[in-house]
């Protein structure tokens, strides 16, 4: 079986182009190559055709040296179509999204399932490997999940940042008689206030921009529109149970503190480039408050939502590029009031 792959590997390869377009990250900023190598498959990893792919508030950090500097291909929101899996041809043809995480697969934390925290991984587009602002992409078999037929790839590309969406709930209890405030009103915000609404929770939405919380306003979300660092007085009275913070800078950490109760929790989503913020320990303990670092989530109950919209993605879409524009388009995302930016490959 490990010589018929290896011989089905080689013959992909000769039938395949050498070269491709990729949109990658080098020491002089963004760059749109068009003589970048296509990826060589290794054991236990697709080929997989990019259709279209999200720009991400990290795709921007690391432009800002997020991660000690990553270079190479951009990209981990995407959705493709796999054209080569040597060691299972059943995955040929089949539209699909992928885990952006690869594990060494043999440390103790791969052996446990957990790949995402691997002290060696590699994720796509991030850190140590390439990602998805390319024709083509290589990610393990195991990283796949097949999109629904009916699901179209506009919507299909955000299963990443739902999933991401979705751990919150994998990680603390939230019920209808929680009081929860989401803090930050761009892509990941959005999406986590919505997941946040299907659990009847008393939820409000708190962010700068009237335009993008006027997206989950029409979706009969609570939301609250601050100025500066000013808390309403809406809010200053009401001390949430839960405060997720998805601001993307240092300042959320203190907003959310602020705003949380005596026993609460505090759900941290931002990751971004600079200093960490000033942080009280002692009035931590001292309020007892917990603090949950939330990152990557499950897949299949993203691309539940997705397929029974029951979170909806379109209102989040402001433009669309195509990757010979990919320059153009990062620029497009990094602007003030601007969600989300697909790349289309197609």
């Amino acid at each position: 079986m490990h010589l018929q792959s290896e011989e089905i590997r080689r013959e992909t390869a000769s039938s395949l182009p050498t070269a491709m377009r990729a949109l990658t990250l080098t020491d002089g900023g963004p760059v749109l190559r068009t003589d970048y190598p296509v990826p060589t498959l290794q054991p236990g990893e697709a080929l997989i055709r990019v259709r279209l792919a999200g720009i991400c508030g990290t795709d921007l950090a690391l432009l800002a040296n997020y991660k000690g500097g990553f270079r190479g291909v951009l990209g981990h929101e995407f959705v493709g179509e796999v054209v080569a899996a040597p060691d299972d041809p059943t995955w040929v043809g089949r539209r699909v999204v992928g885990e952006i995480n690869v594990g060494c697969g043999r440390c103790s934390w791969c052996r446990h399932g957990l790949e995402r925290h691997c002290p060696n991984r590699q994720s796509i587009g991030i850190l140590g490997r390439d990602g998805a602002f390319a024709d083509y992409l290589a990610l393990p078999l195991a990283n796949l999940h097949p999109v629904p037929d009916d699901l179209p790839d506009q919507e299909a590309v955000f299963t990443e940042p739902l999933a991401a969406a979705c751990e919150i709930l994998e990680q603390i209890q939230v019920t209808p008689n929680s009081r929860v405030y989401v803090l930050g009103d761009g892509r990941l915000g959005l999406l986590v206030a919505q997941v946040l609404a299907l659990t009847g929770c008393d939820l409000t939405v708190v962010g700068h921009h009237p335009q993008k919380l006027a997206v989950v306003a029409a979706m009969g979300i609570q939301t609250c529109c601050i100025q500066g660092d000013q808390v309403d007085s809406f809010l200053q009275p009401r001390s949430a149970h839960v405060v997720v913070e998805a601001v993307g800078s240092a300042r959320g950490f203190a907003l959310a503190r602020h705003l949380v109760r005596p026993r609460g929790t505090v759900v941290l989503k931002s990751t971004f480039p600079g200093a960490p913020p000033a942080v009280d320990l002692s009035d931590l303990v001292v309020n007892e408050i917990r603090l949950v670092g939330s990152r990557c989530g499950p897949f299949p109950p993203a691309l539940r939502h997705l397929a029974r919209r029951t979170v909806q993605v379109a209102p989040l879409i402001h433009d669309h590029f195509p990757l010979a524009e990919g320059l153009a388009a990062l620029e497009r995302a990094g602007q003030r009031g601007v969600l989300k930016v697909l790349l289309s490959l197609t």
